[in-house]
């Protein structure tokens, strides 16, 4: 009896974990609600920073891509991903935009709002396919 029991055990893992590592749901990856002061510092920050390459609307322009597409989500593009592109910056790998430079003059508190700005766009408009 209790070798059947760890298989059943063990089957039951296995069907929670592959269930968990499925990412192909745009509803997978529920991306919290984001600090209301924290947001709106982000999105002055955004404008100031970002918006030129990136899209005031967050959907990119001919310069850089869209932050709503699903190539961003946190399970492909983490918070710390965007912390690093923003302090030392991105070669070019999804996009043909050229590499990103690095945003001079931006704290890590800054780049946290930054991203919490994204984040709460992200999950209020959802993601657009990848590749456009």
């Amino acid at each position: 009896m209790p070798a059947m029991w760890n298989r059943a055990m063990l089957a039951a893992a296995c069907a929670v974990l592959v269930g968990a590592c499925n990412t192909s749901d745009a509803n997978d990856m529920a991306i919290p609600a984001q600090d209301g002061e924290l947001v709106a510092a982000g999105e002055a920050i955004y404008q100031a920073t970002c918006s030129s390459c990136h899209g005031s609307d967050l959907r990119g322009t001919d310069q850089g891509p869209s932050h709503l597409s699903a190539v961003y989500r946190p399970n492909h593009h983490s918070d710390a991903a965007f912390l690093l592109a923003i302090k030392v910056g991105v070669a070019e790998h999804h996009w043909r935009f050229g590499a990103m430079d690095p945003v001079p003059g931006l704290t890590d508190d800054d780049i946290a709002a930054v991203t919490a700005f994204v984040r709460d766009r992200q999950r209020t408009e959802g993601f657009e396919p990848y590749p456009p």
